[in-house]
């Protein structure tokens, strides 16, 4: 099956070993940043979103109207704007980049951070609400009917959409999260679903619960899964693991100094996927081939935050290892965001490509 490289389309260059220098919103930053992947062979980046960060939408529009190959992931939280209103929204932003829109659903796992933006809601309630969301967004997508719609959390009469998405049916969706209600919601919904780096032994089973998820859902098919890590490498191992506790040592300094983000407690994190992060730092540093926990540990599993370390055919070997359980979109960020996502580009990028091609050699010969 193809591969596909997601990485970051960060809008300043500020990352957990480095404070920004400059505003939130760095327009040549961003455009250098999303420049850099497409020139250096990734398919897609993501477009974050925060309650106190840039607008992903409009920065999308802006990278999307500069680019011509990069694919563009906007993170998108419902309880921030009325589904009809995102499906234009998207819509607008797909015909923008000629097509190369997905929409990435954030339930949102931390209910101080939901509360900011008025989100008072249960994280189970939550989930049922980006459900619904999801299936109004696709709706206003594809029907050229004014349809209505009465569910618990939205209520309208009559809408009818004047502007589609380029993509038929409709632009992917992906969707993330690590517990129950999560494998529901995205199990049921989502065309891509979205893990953070664990050890490949729980991997395989958050992969076994999404599917098993789908099929309960009545679905036929399954969605394609993402997981993401933090590469650290270097030309030989001693090096990598040289630059990986150097790493370690200024996100220690960099928190020191001042909170990582506002959008995530270091400790006691509420959402599974953080907890799972920790759980496997808790285990050990290392697992299988390159997997490095302290990273997650130092920031409580904020995010994409477990590490690759090694060389770069060391971590690629890694990535294939994802790739062979079922993982077909390798997302990846590193701490120097745009110098990490060239080196990640030149140097591990076509190992994996090769080797995936490889495999899907033999399997069609076979």
């Amino acid at each position: 099956m193809p591969v596909e490289f997601l990485g970051i389309a960060a809008t300043n260059e500020g990352s957990e070993v480095t404070a920004r220098s400059g505003p939130s919103f760095d327009k040549d930053y961003t455009l250098r940043l999303a420049r850099a992947h497409e020139e250096y062979g990734w398919d897609r980046i993501l477009f974050a979103y925060g309650s106190g960060s840039p607008d992903p939408s409009p920065a999308a529009a802006y990278i999307a109207a500069r680019t011509e190959k990069i694919q563009i992931l906007v993170a998108h939280r419902p309880n921030v704007s009325y589904p009809t209103f995102a499906a234009k929204t998207f819509a607008t932003l797909d015909r923008i980049s000629d097509g190369r829109l997905a929409v990435h659903f954030i339930t949102g796992g931390n209910d101080h951070e939901q509360q900011r933006e008025g989100d008072f809601l249960t994280k189970d309630e939550r989930y049922a609400r980006t459900r619904e969301a999801i299936q109004i967004i696709k709706k206003a997508w594809t029907s050229h009917e004014p349809f209505d719609h009465e569910g618990a959390h939205y209520r309208f009469r009559d809408f009818v959409s004047d502007t589609f998405p380029v993509q038929l049916p409709h632009p992917p969706v992906s969707f993330g999260g690590s517990s129950p209600a999560a494998y529901a919601a995205g199990g049921a919904e989502a065309d891509i679903y979205c893990l953070w780096g664990e050890p490949l032994a729980q991997t395989a089973e958050q992969i076994e619960s999404v599917r098993a998820a789908a099929k309960a859902a009545g679905r036929t098919d399954t969605p394609r899964i993402q997981v993401a890590f933090r590469p650290i490498i270097a030309p030989t191992e001693e090096l990598a693991w040289e630059k990986a506790h150097a790493t370690l040592a200024r996100i220690k300094a960099r928190k020191a100094g001042s909170p990582l983000s506002r959008r995530h407690p270091v400790t006691n994190p509420q959402n599974a996927g953080s907890q799972r992060l920790l759980a496997a730092a808790a285990q050990g540093e290392r697992h299988d081939r390159a997997l490095w926990t302290p990273t997650a540990a130092e920031t409580g599993g904020a995010g994409n935050s477990t590490a690759l370390v090694g060389t770069p055919e060391t971590v690629a070997q890694a990535l294939l290892d994802y790739y062979d359980l079922g993982v077909d979109i390798l997302s990846a960020r590193g701490y120097d965001l745009l110098d990490d996502a060239i080196d990640f580009g030149r140097h591990v990028i076509p190992i994996v490509r090769e080797e995936v091609a490889k495999r899907d050699a033999e399997r069609a010969a076979a």
